[in-house]
């Protein structure tokens, strides 16, 4: 067992520094990322006897994809949002959204939940924290509480982000049927789906008592995402399960809101506008005109509209970056990519919405400079996560997990899943990470493997939202720089929380025969 203890509380230093450094030391996010960094680097080539050539490529190919293509849909999120209050169309969308509710809670339901689920649906990358939190934040929401309900949000749809990819990549790993992958994945996140909201809700005005006068609206906003989310998967696929499930929460959760509407608000939840705005049709589209975009040109580029995918497709470069392994190749994709499609998008509803060029150009410098400390912090998690990847010390995680457990494996499969998101920051980077483990390790047992690998989905959810790369991302969009360690603290109990009742579900269901 010591063969396979020590490489495991080795290569878990690297994370262990990091919660250390963001928690306990309350270092900067950008500062306790290149630390964990510098700590992987040193286990790496003692341990595991990495040659320094083979780190510096694994680093390098960590950096390139951070900056391509996390950093560039990061800023494009952050830039049209900033765009939009440069413009003053923020304060249109801020004068209709409050038209619909005035209380805080249904706005953060519909922002963060609805809104949100929608963006990770249709671009992930952080756009699904950014965005949202911007936009709450807007409505005089506390910055952090803003942080805090998008992180709770973002979990439940990233293992269908990015149009599915997650999953799909999943089932390419896997060999396993992507239809009935997505389906099993859907059916063990139903839960979290509809607790989520209500979480959200909570998280917001301090406990239960927040949910007085308006329990329904969240949980219609779960059920209305999670039940299109599980049809959508098993009947179309992954790639339009969160976005079918985004769009009719809005709708729904848009009409209950509304019939909530003439009901008084608490005042300790009660929006009050500084003035009073008409908004007519024409402004409302300028005013929106950036997100119409978005939606509009992220559908029409997806998959499933082919012939502009096809079309779109060729226009890429791959290339091999680690020395260590001639196979390992790392792609850029230039134009159907989220992040030059968001800038796009950004660029031409700001003209829309009456900005010069010149004023376009300033809020994007402005961006790149509000970004600039979060930029290195994706450069030192990606970094970290690839020499883990390239070492060995992944799977020497692994190993212990399903070598010294036996049959107790399943409970603490999705463990797995939610470490490989907090380690990379994405949901498609755990998939290939651990996808097989759990394959091989539902073989070894005689458990069903659909099961088994489902759950490393699962897991993510929990992984995502403690994850320091998204926590860094929410800061950065709303200009809370420094404050990713007292996040950290206050999203813990809720991803823990998953993570148990997540590992809790997996072994009852393998033990039930699912």
């Amino acid at each position: 067992m010591a063969e396979l203890l020590i490489p495991f509380l080795l290569a878990l230093t690297p994370i262990i520094w990091l919660v250390i450094a963001l928690i306990g030391l309350k270092q900067p996010a950008w500062l306790a990322s290149l630390e964990a960094m510098l700590v992987a680097v040193v286990a790496a080539m003692t341990y595991w006897h990495m040659t320094p050539i083979n780190v510096v490529t694994a680093a390098l190919e960590g950096f390139l994809f951070a900056l391509w293509p996390i950093v560039i849909v990061i800023i494009a999120a952050v830039f049209t949002y900033n765009l939009c209050v440069s413009t003053g169309a923020m304060e249109t969308i801020k004068a209709m959204l409050t038209s619909v509710s005035s209380d805080k809670r249904i706005l953060t339901v519909l922002i963060a939940w609805c809104f949100g689920n929608f963006m990770e649906g249709m671009a992930g990358f952080g756009t699904a924290v950014a965005i949202p939190a911007s936009m709450l934040v807007a409505l005089e929401i506390d910055p952090i509480t803003a942080i805090l309900v998008c992180l709770i949000a973002n979990g439940v749809p990233t293992m269908f982000g990015s149009v599915g990819i997650p999953t799909t990549t999943l089932a390419t790993q896997t060999g396993l049927d992507v239809l009935e992958l997505g389906y099993t994945q859907a059916l063990q996140v139903l839960p979290y789906a509809i607790a989520c909201p209500v979480l959200m809700v909570m998280a917001l005005g301090g406990g239960p008592k927040a949910l007085k006068g308006i329990l329904p609206i969240p949980l219609v906003a779960g059920i209305t995402f999670a039940l299109p989310q599980v049809l959508v998967a098993k009947l179309v696929g992954a790639e339009l399960a969160d976005v079918a499930g985004a769009v009719l929460s809005l709708v729904v959760t848009f009409i209950v809101a509304i019939r909530f509407s003439s009901r008084p608000v608490p005042e300790e939840y009660k929006i009050v506008l500084k003035k009073h705005m008409n908004v007519d049709v024409q402004g409302a589209v300028i005013a929106w005109a950036p997100f119409i975009l978005i939606f509009l040109v992220l559908l029409c580029t997806a998959k499933v509209v082919a012939p502009i995918y096809n079309f779109l497709a060729p226009f890429k470069t791959t290339v091999n970056v680690y020395a260590g392994d001639p196979n390992a190749t790392l792609t850029f994709t230039w134009i159907n990519t989220p992040g030059v499609l968001i800038l796009i998008c950004g660029i031409v509803g700001g003209l829309a919405q009456g900005a010069y060029l010149d004023q376009i150009f300033a809020v994007l410098y402005l961006t790149v400079v509000q970004m600039s400390k979060t930029i290195f912090t994706m450069l030192g998690i990606l970094g970290c996560a690839k020499i883990m990847t390239y070492s060995g010390m992944i799977g020497s995680i692994a190993a212990f997990f399903v070598t010294s457990l036996g049959g107790l494996y399943p409970l603490v499969a999705p463990l797995l899943g939610a470490i490989g998101t907090f380690v990379t920051g994405s949901g498609t980077s755990s998939e290939v990470l651990f996808g097989n483990v759990q394959l091989s390790a539902a073989q070894t047992l005689g458990v069903n493997p659909m099961w088994l690998v489902a759950s490393n989905s699962l897991g993510i959810s929990a992984g995502k939202m403690l994850s320091p790369q998204n926590i860094a991302i929410g800061c950065a969009a709303v200009d809370l720089q420094g404050k990713d360690g007292e996040l950290m603290g206050k999203i813990a109990p809720y991803a823990f929380g998953f993570i148990i009742l997540m590992m809790i579900e997996v072994y009852v269901g393998t033990l039930l025969g699912f």
